[in-house]
C-alpha cells in the first residue's frame, strides 16, 4: 500500500485517462469501478494491475488484494480530480482485458447442452453491459459479439454487468455473418432469430433445441434481413396496447428465462 497525493503521480496514469479507447489501445486495459465490481474482478482470472482507494475504504478492501497487486491509497478529493466527478464509492482498479477467445477455447462438442447469446449489433454501453448480466444469470455458455457491437470492457458497460464481464465467455467477431454457418455445420447450433413479426413463432409455443443460439437485434433496427435468412427459426415475443418493441437487455431475459425452463 502507498499514499498518493499528488495528481501528476505517474502511478495514477491509468485512472487519469479512462477514456475507454484509448485505455484498450494502451496495453489493453480496463477500469473497474465500484466497491462490488473491484472486489469480483479481484477475484476473477483476469489481471488487476493496480488498485486506487479512497483512505475510507482502505480497512474494508486492503485485505481482499492479492500479495502482489499495488494499491494506491488516495483521498477523496484526489480521486475527485483524478475520474472528474464528485459521488463515486471510492473504489477504483486497473485490470488486463483476457485475450478474445475462438470458438474452440469456448464451446463445449456436440451433442452437449449449450446456449448462446449472439449479437450482430448492439451499440449502447449500457445494454451490452446488462446482456452480459443477464447471460450470465441464466447460465449462458457464452456471448458473441459482431463486428458493429460496443466493447464490453468499456468502464460503463463493465459497472452495468456488474462484474460479470469478468467470467463470462465473450467471443468477438470480425465477420459473423460468415460465422453463423459454422455454428450450425461445425458446432451443431440451432440459430434461432428473435424479431417483431406477427408470422414468426411465439416464445409461449417455443420449445428448444439441446443446442441453441439466441440472436438478438440491434437498438434501432433489430436483426438484419441477411441475418435472418441464416436463421432456422424465427421467434417473437408477441406485444400488446400499441408497444413495438422491448429493450433489447430485457427481451434477453425473457427469452433466456423461457428456454431455462
Amino acid at each position: 500500500m502507498d499514499i498518493v497525493d499528488s495528481l501528476d503521480d505517474s502511478r495514477l496514469a491509468a485512472y487519469r485517462n479512462m477514456k475507454d479507447r484509448e485505455l484498450a489501445r494502451d496495453g489493453e486495459r480496463f477500469i473497474a469501478e465500484g466497491e462490488q465490481v473491484v472486489r469480483r474482478l479481484l477475484q476473477s482470472k483476469l489481471r488487476t494491475e493496480s488498485v486506487l482507494i479512497a483512505e475510507r475504504k482502505a480497512a474494508a478492501i486492503l485485505p481482499v488484494v492479492p500479495a502482489g497487486v499495488p494499491v494506491w491509497v488516495a483521498s477523496d478529493r484526489l480521486i475527485e480530480s483524478v475520474i472528474g466527478f464528485e459521488f463515486h464509492s471510492g473504489v477504483l482498479a486497473c485490470g488486463v482485458r483476457p485475450r478474445a477467445p475462438e470458438f474452440h477455447d469456448i464451446l463445449p462438442p456436440a451433442p452437449e447442452r449449450a446456449t448462446l447469446m449472439v449479437c450482430p449489433k448492439i451499440t449502447n454501453v449500457e445494454n451490452i453491459g446488462s446482456l452480459v448480466r443477464i447471460a450470465a444469470g441464466f447460465g449462458v455458455t457464452a456471448m458473441v459479439l459482431g463486428e458493429q457491437c460496443c466493447d464490453p470492457f468499456f468502464r460503463q458497460s463493465v459497472r452495468v454487468s456488474m462484474g460479470s464481464v469478468f467470467v463470462l465467455p465473450i467471443a468477438r467477431r470480425s465477420d459473423l455473418i460468415a460465422d453463423l454457418p459454422r455454428l450450425k455445420s461445425e458446432w451443431g447450433f440451432e440459430l434461432m432469430a428473435t424479431v417483431l413479426s406477427p408470422d414468426a413463432e411465439p416464445l409461449a409455443k417455443a420449445r428448444r433445441s439441446e443446442r441453441l443460439a439466441i440472436l438478438l437485434g440491434g437498438e434501432a433496427d433489430g436483426l438484419d434481413a441477411e441475418t435472418v435468412v441464416l436463421c432456422d427459426r424465427r421467434v417473437t415475443i408477441p406485444m400488446k396496447l400499441g408497444t413495438d418493441s422491448l429493450n433489447v437487455a430485457v427481451a434477453a431475459g425473457i427469452f433466456l428465462y423461457h428456454f431455462q425452463k
